[in-house]
């Protein structure tokens, strides 16, 4: 992995560029997901004040690999009781970086619902806030083995999520969230 500046700065030129919303997540779902050597990159969009959201937007390694994209749904029922990520996520507390979902404890996930829902290996959970509110969640991961965050692969993620921030909100601006 590179670990000079240029992969934030092509993350940071991807978000400033002079399109739509949708068009500046995607490019950087593409650049995050090949940087960090990810299977998958996935990005939750979410509506805090109508507690809804939904996967809108993903990039896949390949077309093996599931895309979990979903229509809007409400997010403060039944999913922080089964999911302790999305309850994480809702509490706005730092990112969650698995390295094996198959060794990861309760209190972090729910390995079956894990399995169920999306299959990876391992994953961050990576938490796009601002005040208080869950605005979206950067996720990328690995399939069928465990994969070691590297210090610099967590500190191009801390980052990331606070550039997404902006670009997530002006996309949500124009969404129907129903």
């Amino acid at each position: 992995m590179n670990s000079s500046p240029a992969p934030l700065a092509e993350l940071r030129a991807a978000l400033a560029a002079d399109s739509p919303p949708e068009t500046r997540l995607q490019a950087a779902l593409d650049l995050a997901g090949s940087h960090l050597r990810a299977d998958r990159c996935f990005l939750y969009v979410r509506n805090p004040v109508r507690a809804r959201g939904r996967i809108a937007l993903v990039w896949r390694l390949d077309e093996a690999v599931p895309d979990p994209r979903h229509p809007w749904q409400d997010d403060t029922g039944s999913l922080p009781q089964e999911d302790p990520l999305f309850r994480a996520a809702l509490a706005c507390r730092p990112s969650v970086f698995v390295e094996d979902v198959s060794e990861a404890g309760p209190e972090v996930l729910n390995q079956e619902f894990e399995r169920r829902t999306f299959g990876h290996r391992a994953l961050v959970h990576a938490h796009i806030t601002e005040g208080g509110q869950l605005w979206g969640i950067l996720q990328p991961c690995v399939f069928g083995h465990p994969h070691h965050w590297t210090a610099a692969e967590r500190a191009y993620l801390d980052e990331a999520v606070g550039l997404l921030l902006p670009v997530v909100q002006a996309y949500m601006a124009g969404q129907d969230v129903g």
